[in-house]
């Protein structure tokens, strides 16, 4: 591919692995659970009679400077759509544990007669309903990209009140538009288009649900 063989570490992600490596533990950001997830390693169970719809207590604050995956969708003159995401990638995950990413429907998914879309967020929970497809089909059965995009959001809403997730959309005309879920430290999604007749990529927002 070109790129150069390095080895990426840097110092504090040396020093956030070898603490790692001292506390015998997976770390990880289970909240509800027993035993407690600060002081003991797993197995774990679900508190009695606990609802999950609330948003993790030690997530980070998630803002526009802090969400890196990247997606994208790219439409020819012909018409042809493809897509892809990357991942931010949650550190020291559970072995075996496959993000959203590669997952087709979820991280990304292109229909080059109907769009594509690409999403970012809560893997876990972007893996349960696999919204890119559904933005897609939405697109397909009639729906402009934004409102294709505000459908699948408010399809896991209905299920997972307070989640981080945002997805963008485009149909093969290319036409676009995108959509977001409100939660703490995450009220608005930016993302960039850029199109013929642009000099430079256009910077759009959106309004999370």
């Amino acid at each position: 591919m070109g790129f150069a063989c390095e080895d990426l570490t840097t110092n504090r992600s040396l020093s956030i692995y070898s603490g790692w490596l001292e506390q015998h533990c997976q770390p990880n950001f289970r909240t509800n659970v027993t035993p407690d997830p600060s002081t003991c390693c797993g197995p774990y169970k679900p508190l009695k009679g606990f609802k999950n719809d609330k948003p993790p207590s030690l997530q980070k604050a998630v803002d526009v400077h802090s969400h890196d995956t990247i997606g994208m969708i790219a439409v020819d003159k012909q018409g042809n759509v493809a897509t892809g995401t990357s991942t931010n990638g949650a550190s020291h995950k559970i072995p075996g544990r496959v993000g959203d990413s590669p997952i087709i429907g979820a991280g990304s998914y292109a229909d080059s007669s109907v769009g594509g879309a690409a999403a970012t967020g809560d893997g876990d929970t972007m893996m349960r309903f696999l919204p890119s497809y559904q933005a897609v089909e939405n697109m397909r059965m009639g729906a402009d990209p934004t409102t294709a995009c505000r459908k699948a959001i408010a399809r896991i809403q209905k299920h997972v009140p307070v989640f981080f997730g945002a997805i963008i959309c485009a149909n093969h005309t290319g036409s676009y538009g995108a959509a977001c879920c409100k939660a703490p430290g995450f009220s608005q999604f930016h993302y960039t288009v850029f199109k013929p007749g642009l000099s430079q990529p256009l910077l759009e927002v959106v309004d999370c649900l």
